[in-house]
């Protein structure tokens, strides 16, 4: 019978049987504990995460992150009302330069044309149709003015200090747009409206530069206020 080393093996390199059993043995043994550790450690997985699911659930109303702008107190108007989120009441935009609103145009209304002195504004149209206008200058000094139509899904963009307005393009329904601003402030701290200003110059003027008489202008309201939704009469 061949003679074994200590390792197990013959001197024709052949191995120990009761070795080879041994270290089956052991290998079964290791991948049995490994599948338990596996085992429990996946069990503990999955209850972590259920209880971050749960936790999530729970704090879905108070999450400093989430913000219900659909249920948000809508400021009303006679065109429509619209709906925002600023560092005013979503307070983790404080610093991030962003805001959002939600705005609906009634049948026959009109966003007030204003521009913003600091800030652009990205429109996606969420339903609806809107009419479109937007004045800018340009790298040659003249004016440019666009004037269109956007539907559900597009996207309008209003470059900083560009002058602009929007309607409800539709007799049958109203219009939805949602207007991201990289700006945190609230709405109205950063427009200027054509009512207001027109009214920032004097009447003689503005009559001089319409080249129309003074008293043709009797008509138009006398305040400066911030832009408004408005609806056709």
């Amino acid at each position: 019978m061949p003679e074994e080393d200590d390792a197990g093996e013959d001197h024709q390199g052949r191995m120990n049987r009761r070795t080879a059993l041994g270290a089956g043995a052991a290998a079964l043994g290791g991948a049995g504990v490994g599948g338990a550790v596996a085992a429990h450690l996946s069990q503990a997985a999955s209850e972590t995460d259920l209880a971050i699911t749960n936790e999530i659930n729970a704090n879905l109303n108070n999450a400093r992150h989430l913000f219900k702008i659909t249920a948000a107190e809508p400021q009303q108007f006679d065109g429509g009302n619209l709906r925002g989120a600023t560092e005013d009441n979503f307070p983790v935009l404080s610093g991030q330069n962003g805001a959002v609103y939600l705005v609906r145009l009634e049948v026959g209304g009109i966003r007030e044309p204003h521009w913003h002195p600091t800030a652009w504004e990205l429109n996606y149209v969420v339903s609806g149709s809107a009419k479109w206008t937007i004045l800018g200058t340009h790298l040659d000094g003249s004016y440019r003015n666009d004037v269109f139509e956007a539907g559900q899904g597009d996207l309008v963009f209003a470059p900083q200090g560009f002058f602009h307005y929007f309607e409800n393009a539709r007799t049958d329904m109203p219009l939805d747009v949602l207007i991201i601003f990289n700006t945190s402030v609230r709405e109205g701290s950063d427009d200027i409206g054509i009512k207001a200003a027109l009214n920032a110059i004097p009447r003689d003027v503005l009559a001089t530069t319409l080249g129309i008489p003074a008293s043709a202008l009797d008509a138009i309201p006398t305040d400066i206020a911030p832009v408004v939704i408005t609806k056709r009469r």
